[in-house]
Order: structure tokens, then C-alpha cells, then sequence
């Protein structure tokens, strides 16, 4: 099983997505919030006015440099990278969401821009090169060594802290996304065929269908929705 396997089986197993974050807060109530969601908006999605401004204002903020955004696609895509089926966690543009995350979540700011100075010191005293600068092989050694947590090695922590919030925020970013859905087999609400209690079943308890409800209500192909008297006998 691949990596990317390995995270979907742990992401469905529990809830992952809904567990790893609580972020994209609303501030809190005011006098002056509005009680009532706007959806006039073409991007309507149950935002308030006030949240809707605020959106915009986190957006039009930068927290991460050009250089920790490069370091960051780098990290994302070697939690997540891309298979024969589906894009990387930078083709789903994790980088930006945790950027956004960043800015909406601000206690997250000095973990991720810590971590990634730890990150780069470790690199440098052992390969002699900050992380994005070290061969691939290299920057996985690095990151095995944050992946779980040692109690032997205190000096690793800060760095499993770290990867710890990066990995949950990268899960997050990229299974909210159409990409990250679609990954997973998702089919959201759909209706399946019911073709009745199996013959089998059925006879074990001396039991059968009248053909004529049969065909009317068990079959996939029907589309009328049927109708019962008040004593419970089909109708149509």
C-alpha cells in the first residue's frame, strides 16, 4: 500500500477531516453581525456579510514569504504527492489553504514559521543545505525522523510538533477539495436500487411477494412514486 493509500484508509477509517481542524473560524456574534446569512453574492455559500468582508481582508493579507511557500509545496507534496489517478497536494493548492489557515488562525503562525526555521537548521547542520536546497532522499530522511513521536530524542520535538500540524493541515486542505472528494470514491447522497428481500430469505420464513407490488415497487426502473390507501393496500 502506497502512501497515498495508506493516508485515504486513515482519513475514512476516522474522520480525519473533521477532526483535524477547527479552523476557518467566524469571529465572534457582535450588535453589528447580522443575525441572517447573505446569500445574494454569486459565491454564496452561508457567510455573513461581516464574514464575507473578512474573507476578503485574510485574502488580501500575506503571512508566509515566497521562499516558505516554496518550502511549503515541497513539504505538502511529499506528504501528499501526486499517482496515476489524482494530482499532488499542490495541484489541490494546499499551500494557499494553509497560508489562508495561517492568517484565520493566528496561534497556528508561530508553530509552521518555527518549524520550518527548525526544519531548515536541522538540514543545514546535517546536509549542509537548507530543506528545499537537499536532494529528495535527503529531505525524506529528515522528515522520518519528525513523523512520530520519540520520547528519546527531546530535541527532535519541536520538529514533531511541527509536522504533526502540517500533516493534519495538509490532510485537511487537500480532502475538502473537488480533487481530494473525488480521490476518495465520495458519492455523496445517492439513492441506491432496492429489488426487494431476497427469494431465499423470503422462503426460509414461508413468505412471498404479490407480483403486482413487485413490479411496481421493486423495480429500478420505476419512476412514479407509489401510492398507499389508508389500510396499507397499493394503490399505484
Amino acid at each position: 500500500m502506497d502512501r497515498r493509500e495508506t493516508i485515504k484508509s486513515l482519513l475514512l477509517g476516522s474522520l480525519a477531516g473533521g477532526a483535524l481542524l477547527t479552523g476557518c473560524r467566524p469571529e465572534a456574534q457582535t450588535e453589528d453581525t447580522p443575525a441572517a446569512p447573505d446569500t445574494s453574492d454569486s459565491d454564496g455559500y452561508g457567510r455573513t456579510p461581516a464574514e464575507t468582508e473578512r474573507d476578503a481582508k485574510l485574502m488580501s493579507e500575506t503571512f508566509f514569504t515566497e521562499t516558505e511557500i516554496t518550502a511549503l509545496a515541497v513539504l505538502c507534496d511529499i506528504i501528499l504527492p501526486a499517482d496515476e489517478n489524482f494530482g499532488s497536494a499542490t495541484d489541490a493548492g494546499v499551500p494557499e489553504f494553509i497560508e489562508f489557515i495561517a492568517k484565520d488562525i493566528p496561534e497556528h503562525q508561530l508553530p509552521l514559521r518555527g518549524g520550518m526555521m527548525w526544519l531548515n537548521h536541522r538540514a543545514n547542520r546535517t546536509f549542509g543545505a537548507e530543506f528545499i536546497a537537499c536532494a529528495p532522499e535527503q529531505q525524506k530522511q529528515l522528515l522520518d525522523q519528525i513523523a512520530h513521536p520519540n520520547e528519546e530524542a527531546p530535541e527532535l520535538q519541536q520538529g514533531v510538533v511541527f509536522f504533526s500540524l502540517l500533516r493534519s493541515l495538509t490532510l485537511t486542505g487537500y480532502y475538502t477539495t473537488k480533487m481530494g472528494i473525488e480521490s476518495l470514491g465520495y458519492k455523496g447522497n445517492i439513492s441506491n436500487v432496492w429489488d426487494g428481500v431476497p427469494e431465499e430469505v423470503l422462503a426460509e420464513h414461508g413468505l412471498s411477494y404479490d407480483e403486482e407490488w413487485l413490479a411496481k415497487c421493486a423495480n429500478p426502473d420505476r419512476n412514479a412514486v407509489a401510492e398507499w390507501d389508508e389500510e396499507g393496500n397499493l394503490i399505484s
